[in-house]
């Protein structure tokens, strides 16, 4: 049901969005002949029609459109072949009509071109204003973390290390831990055994091996007893603040280990010795030894006091085995003026998170496999509105219309910003493309962003499948 209720929300914004469209052209005197809900693919049904627009819904509801006059020549003799008493001499307008929006000025038709963004945006901000009215409260990106209880079948030592139940987390190794994706974070890349060796650990072992083994060549034969140096730690996380937020991908320190090397580390993992079983380079030896944890220093607050727990090992798995009692820090509304000052300080933190993230996805310093769609986008919506309430679900409707707002006035042909890019060079040169180059552009793009679509459907797909989220 609150899946449900997400492709509703979905499919609120696209609506919003051809409403802006559909109502600037009629200001501008143009003639809109379709307004459609959803993609013209499968099944279609006309609503209704007012004056001389028609109203379509479409099984394929992620989407929309507004079609003008200009263009519909052959939309014209379809209703015409549907309905002998169509009158087509009503319909088609002339050249030189001043209902047409090729007729229109360069302002009109940014005006125009541009008033589904500004619609998504207005209704971000009615949505995000209504919740501060509504609930009282809006959300942070803030997260209180507390010791609940710990798992029995879970082998870290975060308890022998004197963590209570109670205790606050507040850092890990240094770094401030606001929310759960950070403490995750930390845990899952520090864990035992990651398939990664430090270059100076490897070199370390290296040299241990040959101190401790005086008489062994680069390649060991086989059934020869190795004395093994003690486990050393790997060199403690350090991660940037964009890695932190989410807003850059985490590349893994070190060398990764062949299979091979991964075999020979489960094998000789917590041996003072071993009997070879074939030959081995020390080489490998040395890259085996090498692939351990990465300590972890956590900080907790109990009552007042700091208090710093050193050597935290993660087990293979990434679970501290700490069960965790988590609380979200909201920010309360009062007044009238919270309303606004707070709705706008939302809007504008999430706003500059999502361009970042385009940018940073534009850089490549995140991968086009993490870029989700509308599949993810239900599936998680549905679980914040099922987990979190519906106040996190509105907003998170109202993040989605400010970045389909964002993505749609990118200047990209086939997109609102494209349109708005001609526009703009005609307005500079003082000349206009050519109607059949444009359509060229536009379709060639139309068919990038076609496969974009897929590729983040297959995302998308892949993740669900995977129990990605």
């Amino acid at each position: 049901m609150n899946q449900i209720i997400m492709i509703v929300l979905i499919s609120l914004l696209v609506l919003v969005h051809e409403i802006g469209h559909f109502f600037a052209a009629r200001l501008c005197n143009v003639r809109v002949t379709r307004f459609g809900i959803g993609m013209p693919i499968g099944p279609s049904w006309k609503l209704f029609k007012i004056n001389h627009t028609n109203f379509y819904i479409h099984a394929f509801l992620f989407g929309g459109y507004v079609s003008f006059a200009d263009d519909e020549e052959n939309f014209i003799k379809e209703e015409k072949e549907k309905n002998p008493d169509f009158d087509v001499e009503d319909e088609i307008l002339p050249k030189d009509s001043d209902e047409l929006y090729e007729n229109k000025t360069i302002a009109q038709k940014l005006f125009i071109v541009s008033a589904g963004v500004i619609m998504n945006v207005i209704f971000a901000i009615i949505l995000v204003m209504f919740c501060a009215m509504y609930y009282h409260k809006l959300p942070t990106s803030n997260q209180n973390i507390f010791v609940d209880s710990f798992s029995p079948k879970v082998t870290s030592n975060v308890q022998q290390q004197g963590i209570l139940k109670g205790d606050k987390i507040f850092k890990i190794n240094n770094e401030k831990i606001d929310n759960l994706y950070q403490l995750t974070f930390f845990a899952k890349n520090s864990k035992m055994f990651d398939d990664y060796a430090q270059k100076d650990l490897i070199e370390k072992n290296f040299k241990e091996l040959k101190k401790l083994n005086p008489d062994i060549e680069d390649v060991i034969s086989k059934n020869t007893l190795i004395k093994l140096p003690k486990i050393y730690e790997e060199n403690q996380l350090e991660v940037n603040k964009d890695i932190l937020k989410g807003l850059e991908k985490y590349k893994k320190d070190g060398i990764k280990l062949d299979e091979n090397q991964i075999n020979l580390r489960n094998e000789i993992y917590n041996k003072k010795s071993i009997i070879l079983s074939k030959d081995t380079s020390i080489n490998d030896l040395a890259y085996a030894l090498s692939d351990t944890y990465k300590p972890m220093d956590i900080t907790v607050l109990r009552g007042d006091k700091e208090i710093t727990f050193k050597n935290i090992k993660v087990e293979k798995e990434g679970l501290l085995g700490i069960l965790l009692k988590i609380e979200d820090v909201y920010a309360a509304v009062k007044t009238p003026k919270d309303v606004v000052v707070k709705s706008f300080d939302y809007l504008y933190t999430t706003t500059v998170t999502m361009l970042y993230s385009l940018w940073q996805l534009i850089t490549g310093k995140v991968s086009a496999s993490d870029m989700h769609g509308v599949i993810a986008v239900v599936k998680v919506g549905g679980d914040i509105i099922a987990s979190k309430g519906m106040l996190n679900g509105i907003l998170l409707t109202a993040m989605i219309s400010i970045n389909l707002a964002i993505m749609n006035f990118l200047p990209i042909p086939a997109l609102d910003g494209g349109h708005v890019m001609f526009l703009i060079i005609e307005k500079i040169t003082g000349k206009k493309p050519s109607k059949e180059l444009s359509e060229k552009i536009t379709n060639f793009f139309f068919f990038l962003l076609i496969i974009l679509m897929v590729s983040i459907c297959y995302n998308d797909i892949f993740a669900l499948v995977t129990k990605k989220f």
